[in-house]
């Protein structure tokens, strides 16, 4: 996913009216078809018509007070999910034991290897594994890197409105980051619709770069240059999830076609977070 399209300098305000108009560019391609159909309709079948309109104004009034009191359900109870996930970091990354484990782990493997196995290995790469929709973005070349990951937080913003993830690593052989983050800005609206999202730069070790591969190719016979022509690809990651895709400045720097691929990454990106 390229990221080449910059929107330093914009106000929130500013974004939030972009993406509406890269949405409203999608809707009206729809919309010219719907006034054709209209159109065609007798003035009887026409006024039934606008009485469904107006129920479906009345319906989004109600979906807009659900979701209102959604969030406040969901900021009430993230408070009390809080020890929990306290807890499991503290059993997942051998902090704490669950009580009874170190007489049968003593009994079962023998005090020395009880010693050695600490929490639950690879405890949160198995976890991605099995969503069905992390599953498909996580390679074989990812699954060594995220070994190391130890916890995942969700946390809710209220300005800008959104959420954040967070990526606790240990120490480990491919990037020197201790957190990675993704940010998602989220337009105020009855149905919450990405604007955003902001991901951390990933340090990469040397050579250790696992969202892109390196192709050497033989010089062609005959050439001045005997040396391996090195070539730098992207290649798909997990780790591409830091890396989003950036909505333009202007809607007009796009045309229906890249809005409709923009609108898709965005909704492919929003949807994995």
């Amino acid at each position: 996913m390229k990221n080449d399209l910059p929107t330093a300098g914009m106000s929130a305000e500013d974004k939030a009216t972009l993406v509406d108009a890269l949405k409203n560019k999608l809707q009206n391609l729809a919309v010219e078809g719907d006034s054709d159909f209209i159109e065609s309709l007798t003035p009887i079948v026409r006024k039934r018509v606008e009485a469904l309109r107006v129920l479906q104004g009345e319906h989004d009034e109600l979906e807009s007070k659900f979701f209102e009191e959604r969030a406040a359900l969901e900021a009430k109870y993230q408070k009390l999910y809080e020890p929990l996930y306290t807890k499991r970091y503290k059993i997942v990354n051998g902090v704490v034991e669950v009580e009874g484990v170190a007489n049968d782990a003593t009994q079962e493997q023998g005090e020395e290897k009880a010693s050695e196995e600490k929490g639950v290995p690879n405890f949160w790469l198995t976890a991605m594994q099995t969503n069905e929709i992390l599953s498909e973005e996580i390679t074989e070349r990812d699954e060594e890197a995220l070994k190391y990951l130890k916890d995942i937080k969700w946390v809710r913003n209220d300005d800008p409105k959104g959420f954040k993830l967070e990526f606790f690593f240990d120490e480990n052989p491919y990037f020197k980051n201790a957190v990675l983050t993704k940010i998602y800005h989220m337009v105020d609206e009855a149905e919450p619709i990405l604007e955003k999202a902001i991901g951390t730069e990933i340090e990469w070790l040397p050579g250790k770069c696992l969202t892109q591969k390196i192709l050497k190719k033989k010089p062609k016979k005959g050439s001045k240059n005997t040396k391996p022509i090195t070539k730098i690809e992207k290649c798909e990651s997990f780790f591409n999830f830091f890396n989003p895709p950036d909505v333009p400045e202007d809607e007009d720097d796009i045309d229906d076609d890249a809005a409709e691929e923009l609108q898709n990454l965005m909704e492919q990106d929003y949807e994995i977070g």
